[in-house]
């Protein structure tokens, strides 16, 4: 819903452009954006000028003022990561309300105005990750690159079809690695916040029963249905604070199943529901070994980018506390010291702002 670009943009004062693959949540973030202008307006703030923002000429390192009239601009569409630069973009699912988007950055050398751009995914789902990387290492273009990743789960891995390359793994060093294949409860585990579970267990919080919950669901769900090995039940809002009678009738729709035709207070549920314990034990050792395959997963995106002979770098950017997802890849064409000297400045200025600038003057 344009979160970060809209930071970045009204906040930083750079010229943005965000690409949404639903065209949906396009829509809502030039309404949010609409409203903040509103209230910009209010305060006195210039209002924005018709017409795409313009490139400034070596730009300050921060907006004079807290926030600027200098709004994103959004483009519903999704990244193909086997195209070419000039035509990466596919139209959204589901379409927007309006008409397709021009690419923007299909024009002259890789962007729309011949411009040097950094591309930047916050928390960017499964291959979307991945795309960005390859976009960044056969664009010129593209100036430096600046991705955190989510959802390791969401990655393709081989055998792929031709011409669709794997999101996992990236690198010719970990593709020849004995051993290197992750299975989906491997990349699934990766994606949890260690941190938060750990004062879980320290507060012998009753959150910790959403764990066992989840389980005894699935397990009644591939009684039901063998064929759904893994059931995509999304996260049930306080679940900790219902029946398990509640939990599954909310849950089990999700996955097309009726909760009528399924036993949920047999003996059966009851003597599972008893073993929470045993669930927490196993969910613990199984977040010890994450961080080890969210490290095997980053480390093979950062040799991905070394092997086409770029400077890159994995920066603990914030704390994993606000989101387990902290570690920023970054990669440039020119060397990373100038770009990542400033960072410790940054951080004890504003420990809250986590974002980094591109490397150099004048780029967008």
């Amino acid at each position: 819903q344009g979160h970060l670009s809209r930071l970045l943009a009204f906040g930083l004062g750079l010229s943005v452009t965000a690409v949404e693959g639903d065209g949906r949540l396009a829509g809502t973030a030039e309404r949010f954006d609409r409203e903040l202008l509103r209230e910009l307006g209010k305060m006195g703030v210039p209002g924005k000028k018709e017409g795409p923002p313009r490139r400034r000429q070596n730009p300050p390192r921060r907006p004079q003022s807290p926030l600027t009239p200098r709004g994103p601009r959004h483009v519903a569409g999704r990244l193909d990561p086997g195209a070419p630069w000039g035509e990466f973009l596919l139209p959204p699912d589901p379409p927007g309300p309006g008409p397709a988007a021009k690419n923007p950055l299909g024009g002259p050398g890789g962007s729309e105005k011949g411009e040097r751009v950094l591309v930047t995914g916050l928390h960017a789902c499964g291959d979307l990750s991945p795309a960005l990387l390859r976009h960044f290492a056969r664009s010129p273009a593209v100036a430096a690159v600046a991705s955190v990743a989510c959802c390791y789960m969401k990655l393709s891995t081989p055998p792929q079809p031709p011409g669709s390359p794997p999101g996992y793994p990236l690198s010719a060093w970990v593709a020849g690695l004995p051993g290197h294949e992750l299975s989906y409860r491997a990349r699934e585990a990766a994606c949890h916040a260690l941190e938060e579970y750990t004062g879980r267990l320290g507060g012998e919080s009753g959150r910790l029963r959403a764990h066992c919950y989840r389980a005894v669901l699935e397990t009644l769900i591939r009684a039901a249905d063998p064929g759904k090995k893994r059931p995509g039940v999304q996260t049930v809002k306080k679940a900790h604070a219902l029946s398990f009678p509640q939990y599954a009738r909310l849950g089990l729709p999700r996955v097309g199943l009726d909760p009528a035709a399924l036993p949920l207070d047999s003996e059966a549920v009851g003597a599972m529901l008893e073993q929470q314990h045993k669930v927490v034990a196993f969910f613990s050792l199984t977040l010890l070994l994450a961080p080890l395959v969210e490290t095997l997963i980053l480390l093979d995106r950062l040799l991905y980018l070394r092997e086409q002979g770029f400077q890159c770098a994995l920066v603990p950017l914030f704390d994993p506390r606000s989101s387990p997802r902290n570690l920023v890849l970054v990669a440039a064409r020119t060397p990373l010291g100038t770009a990542l000297s400033g960072l410790d400045e940054d951080s004890s200025e504003d420990e809250d702002a986590g974002v980094t600038e591109p490397p150099g003057e004048g780029q967008d």
